[in-house]
C-alpha cells in the first residue's frame, strides 16, 4: 500500500476495493505500460478488452458501482479511483476511465429503466465504450468552456428528433457504441442517447492531441441529420444544461482523482531514481536541489488528496458542488502539473524519454489543465460567484 495516498475516515468495503485495484494496476496492468497496442490515438480496442477481461477477472471492473446496480460514496469513489490512475491504463482495464465513468454516471441518474437497460448495463459491464458529443469546433463559433455557444440544433419531427450540427475533441468516438449527443431545440439544451457507429454520425478526423492514454482519441465529427427516437431523449426538452451539471461536477472530481493515482506514481518513479543515482559524490537527493523537488512534491500531493475528498463530501451531501469543484479542479490540476514537471525535472534524460510513464503523466496533466475546463475559466466562474456574494451581503 503506498504510503502516500489516505486510508483514514473511508469505508472498509471502499478500502477493502481500493486495495484490491492498487494491487491490480500495479501487477498485472502495469506491465502493459510498453505495449505496442498502445498509440498516438489511445490503447487500440483489442488492448482495452484483454486488460478489462484481467479486471473481470480478478474483480476489479467497474469497481465503483456495485453488483445491486449502486454507487460507491463519491469519498469512496476517491479511494477507488485514485488508485486506478496509477497508472495511464488503470482506469481503462477497470472501466473508470473518462469520458465512460462520467456517462454511467449520468444514465444511471437520469435514464429511465428501460434506457439504462438498453445503454448502461453494457457500459458497467465493460463490453461497450461511450462518447459524450458536447463541445463543438472553436473556429466556427461553437460551444466549448461556454456551453451556452452550442450551435447544433434539434427539432421534433413526428415521435423522432432530427439532430444536425459539428462536434469537436470528442473523447472516445472513434470506437465507441454509445452516445450521449447535445443539443438545442426552442426550449434549450436537449441530450439524446444514440446508438453507435450510426451513418448520420461521421468521424472527420481524430487529432493529434498532447494526450493519448484514452481509447479511440479525440475526434471532430459531423452529425448530419442524425434521427433519434423521442423516447432517447434525457429527461425533457430544454433541460440538457441542467442534466449537464449532474454529469459535469463529479466528472470533473474523478478527473482530479484518477491523475493524483497518476502523480503519485510518477513522484515514486522519480524518487526511485533520485535515491539510486549518484552524482557530484552523492545520491541525488542529498542535494537540495533535488531533494526539495521532492518534498514539494509531497505537500503538493497530500494537498490535491485533501482537496478531492473535501469535493467528494460536499457531492456526497446532495449539493450540486459546482463551486467547489470548480476550486478543486484549478487546485489539483495545477497542483499535479507542478509534481509532473518536478518529477521530469529530478529525472533528467530519463524523465523525458519513454522509459517511464513519467513522460507521458506530464504530457497527460497538461491536458487536464483545459480539459473539463480550463483553469482560468474556474477562476472566472469563482470571481463572479464572489461578487455576486459581495452584492448580495451588503
Amino acid at each position: 500500500m503506498s504510503a502516500l495516498l489516505e486510508r483514514t475516515g473511508i469505508s472498509a468495503r471502499a478500502l477493502e476495493l481500493a486495495d484490491k485495484v492498487e494491487a491490480f494496476v500495479r501487477d498485472v496492468v502495469a506491465p502493459f505500460e510498453h505495449d505496442p497496442r498502445l498509440g498516438a490515438h489511445g490503447p487500440t480496442d483489442d488492448i482495452v478488452h484483454e486488460l478489462r477481461a484481467l479486471a473481470r477477472q480478478a474483480g476489479v471492473l467497474t469497481p465503483h458501482i456495485l453488483p445491486d446496480g449502486g454507487h460507491l460514496t463519491q469519498r469512496e469513489t476517491a479511494a477507488v479511483l485514485i488508485r486506478s490512475g496509477l497508472s495511464p491504463l488503470g482506469p481503462v482495464a477497470c472501466n473508470t476511465a473518462a469520458p465512460d465513468e462520467g456517462n454511467m454516471f449520468l444514465i444511471g441518474k437520469m435514464g429511465s429503466p428501460e434506457l439504462k437497460e438498453r445503454f448502461l448495463t453494457p457500459l458497467v459491464a465493460g463490453k461497450q465504450r461511450s462518447a459524450f458529443f458536447m463541445t463543438e469546433p472553436a473556429e466556427e463559433g461553437g460551444a466549448g468552456s461556454d456551453p451556452m455557444m452550442m450551435q447544433t440544433t434539434c427539432r421534433p419531427d413526428g415521435n423522432h428528433w432530427v439532430i444536425t450540427g459539428r462536434k469537436a475533441y470528442i473523447t472516445g468516438a472513434d470506437g465507441a457504441a454509445v452516445g450521449i449527443v447535445m443539443a438545442k431545440a426552442e426550449e434549450g439544451a436537449c441530450m439524446f442517447l444514440v446508438d453507435l457507429p450510426n451513418p448520420a454520425i461521421r468521424i472527420e478526423r481524430v487529432l493529434d492531441t498532447i494526450d493519448n492514454s484514452m481509447p479511440g482519441g479525440h475526434a471532430v465529427v459531423e452529425i448530419d441529420n442524425l434521427r433519434v427516437p423521442a423516447d432517447q431523449m434525457l429527461g425533457q426538452p430544454g433541460e440538457g444544461f441542467k442534466y449537464a451539471q449532474v454529469r459535469l461536477s463529479p466528472a470533473r472530481l474523478s478527473h482530479c482523482m484518477r491523475w493524483l493515482g497518476a502523480c503519485v506514481r510518477a513522484h515514486e518513479i522519480a524518487s526511485d531514481h533520485a535515491n539510486r543515482r549518484m552524482a557530484f559524490g552523492k545520491v541525488l537527493i542529498d542535494h537540495e536541489g533535488v531533494g526539495f523537488m521532492l518534498a514539494e512534491n509531497r505537500i503538493d500531493l497530500k494537498q490535491a488528496e485533501l482537496m478531492t475528498y473535501w469535493c467528494a463530501d460536499v457531492l456526497d451531501s446532495g449539493a450540486y458542488g459546482t463551486t467547489e469543484s470548480s476550486m478543486t479542479k484549478v487546485a489539483v490540476s495545477e497542483a499535479l502539473m507542478r509534481v509532473a514537471d518536478r518529477s521530469v525535472q529530478c529525472m533528467g534524460g530519463r524523465g523525458v524519454s519513454g522509459d517511464t510513464i513519467v513522460e507521458q503523466v506530464f504530457r497527460e496533466i497538461r491536458a487536464f489543465r483545459i480539459y473539463d475546463g480550463p483553469t482560468e475559466v474556474h477562476k472566472w466562474s469563482l470571481a463572479k460567484k464572489i461578487k455576486r456574494d459581495w452584492k448580495r451581503d451588503k
